[in-house]
């Protein structure tokens, strides 16, 4: 069984039991969470619910392992034949969580 999900403007596949890496979400590790934006199911059987445009009664249950930083991105911006160069990073704050169960 997996579902799909939607949070921080992206689609992530949860399985039960897997750890995956969202944007960030508050609360401290070891807190449960829920994600209600439930957009897609598929049950051990193959049946597929898909919502219009989520599912109504679904959520996904997780619980917070880890709060962390992304890969460091480097910008550089530059204009040519004028000197101008500019260069910085951007980290992404980003949540470790273990998906605990899907519920219909």
């Amino acid at each position: 069984m997996y579902a799909i999900v939607k949070t921080g403007g992206k689609q992530y596949i949860c399985i039960p039991g897997e750890k995956m890496t969202i944007d960030k979400i508050e609360g401290e590790p070891g807190n449960d969470i829920q994600l209600n934006d439930v957009l897609m199911t598929v049950d051990d059987n193959n049946k597929v619910e898909i919502g219009r445009p989520v599912l109504e009664n679904a959520i996904v249950s997780a619980v917070i392992t880890k709060q962390k930083k992304g890969k460091k991105i480097v910008v550089f911006k530059s204009k040519r034949r004028k000197g101008y160069r500019k260069k910085t990073g951007h980290r992404q704050l980003l949540t470790e969580i273990t998906v605990k169960e899907i519920t219909l």
